[in-house]
């Protein structure tokens, strides 16, 4: 019984964690971007294509770390 609780906890942990530096990476791009705007808005058309691809790449490590605790979450509870 100790596992499962363990593994829940490690896995919520993961998911939370994860969701909680997405977040704060994509605010802190985020008020860059628009304060490098704020200040230089010819630059605007550039940095706006590389912000959009550097949010999805920091979703994207947010959903690998929630498949891999899904993964450790069916793989316990189903033995």
């Amino acid at each position: 019984m100790e596992v499962f609780g363990s593994v829940a906890l490690a896995c919520g942990l993961i998911i939370g964690l994860g969701a909680l530096g997405a977040c704060i990476g994509i605010a802190l791009m985020g008020g860059k971007f628009l304060d490098a705007c704020a200040r230089q808005p010819e630059l605007m058309d550039g940095l706006q294509p590389k912000m959009f691809l550097l949010a999805g790449l920091i979703d994207a490590a947010f959903i690998i770390g929630t498949g891999v605790s899904l993964w450790f979450a069916t793989s316990t509870f189903l033995k």
